[in-house]
């Protein structure tokens, strides 16, 4: 006996429960499966617990994809102001963090708990602990997919697949939606993890480990990519946000260029702190620009450590200033999916409509969020994505 409904969304993450909600209120009748005992996993680690759930500053060129004009559709249609006022209508209160970033004054469950009221709201089912087994299209009235869920099959005339990728496993992430859109013939390329911590393991990983905790201010460079923001020096290696961003761009045998200090024209620096203060130990002057550990670190190993100022050569006050302009790292990998905040790749966007996130050649089949092959940068990019291709979606579900 199949049990039918019009609509049947697989994940109860951010995009799915965006999805059913706004498919409810349009009147269709929806049902959310997902095989976790809790929904939302995700939006609750989020943001260090706050979730970070948009940007001030949405754009397409916040977002990686093999085509990069396949967002402009959806965000455009729903946009980081439409979600802010689904926020403010519930009462949430939040606060911008830096570059636009928004965040939850309280808790990441308050938008988790916004999207289950939503659902609740205009009667969209969400069943846990229930893993989605075989997935096939049906000739059935009234359905065109089936599947089997529960020890049960169901059927619907539209399928919604919001399954996330593989970052994070041990919330449950795995990589079901792109099997099934390889089982319908769809495209899908390589999946890798995205928005990463670095792991050193060449002449760096001292430096990497006695500086473990520190962090600053730096610009990174990775071909013609960059972004300015903080580092973290780790036990493993390099994080923070300016890695985890240029970590998107990265490819295994890249190097990256790091701008130590972005804010000042070290060699120029040098040679007027010599003039003016000449018997000061170059420890203790880059200690003031920097952390009294770097400073010590930094210059252990070389013939600088002891140097005054004065003793300090102009050859030498521009070796110095090159290195700390551009420390060259090669990263021996990152930290994979079990941090990845994203995977990159998924379903290719050549398979879909830009306008709907329908399958081109399967009627009712939709895949949205991070399954689909559009990745946006840290700061809120990524759930502004869910939303938007979520609602795009739900219009057509």
């Amino acid at each position: 006996m199949l049990q039918k409904f019009e609509v049947i969304v697989i994940g109860a993450g951010a995009a799915g429960l965006m999805c059913a909600a706004q498919a409810a209120a349009r009147g269709r009748q929806v049902l959310v499966l997902d095989h976790a005992n809790k929904a939302g996993k995700k939006i609750l680690m989020s943001g260090g617990g706050r979730c970070n759930f948009t940007n001030y500053f949405v754009a397409p060129d916040k977002y990686l994809s093999h085509n990069p004009h396949f967002c402009k559709s959806a965000l455009k249609r729903y946009t980081q102001w439409d979600f802010i006022a689904l926020v403010e209508a519930h009462g949430i209160a939040y606060h911008e963090k830096k570059d636009g970033q928004l965040f939850c004054d309280n808790k990441a469950s308050d938008i988790l708990n916004m999207l289950l009221d939503e659902c609740a709201t205009y009667g969209a089912q969400v069943r846990l602990n229930t893993p989605v087994g075989q997935v096939e299209k049906t000739t059935e009235a009234g359905c065109r997919y089936r599947l089997q869920a529960g020890g049960q099959w169901l059927g619907c005339e539209s399928l919604v697949v919001a399954t996330g990728g593989p970052s994070i496993p041990t919330l449950g992430a795995t990589g079901f939606g792109y099997e099934l859109a390889s089982q319908f013939g769809l495209r899908v390329y390589p999946q890798r993890a995205g928005l990463v911590p670095f792991t050193i393991t060449d002449q760096h990983k001292a430096l990497c480990t006695a500086l473990s905790g520190s962090a600053l201010s730096v610009e990174v460079q990775c071909g013609a990519q960059s972004f300015r923001d903080d580092m973290l020096f780790t036990h493993r290696g390099l994080s923070g946000p300016a890695m985890l961003q240029i970590s998107s761009y990265w490819q295994p045998g890249d190097s990256l260029t790091i701008n130590l200090m972005p804010d000042t024209d070290l060699a120029q620096a040098l040679r007027q702190a010599q003039h003016q203060r000449p018997k000061v130990l170059l420890r203790n002057w880059l200690a003031e620009l920097t952390t009294a550990k770097f400073a010590e670190h930094w210059l252990a190993d070389s013939r600088f450590s002891g140097a005054t100022l004065a003793q300090l050569s102009g050859a030498a006050m521009d070796e110095l200033a090159a290195g700390l302009h551009g420390w060259q790292v090669k990263p021996a990998g990152t930290e994979g999916y079990r941090t990845a905040e994203v995977a990159l790749g998924g379903v290719d966007t050549d398979e879909l409509s830009s306008k709907t996130l329908e399958a081109k050649q399967h009627p009712g089949l939709f895949f949205i969020g991070e399954v689909v092959d559009v990745t946006g940068h840290l700061g809120g990019f990524n759930f502004q994505w869910a939303w938007s291709s979520a609602v795009a979606a739900a219009e057509y579900v």
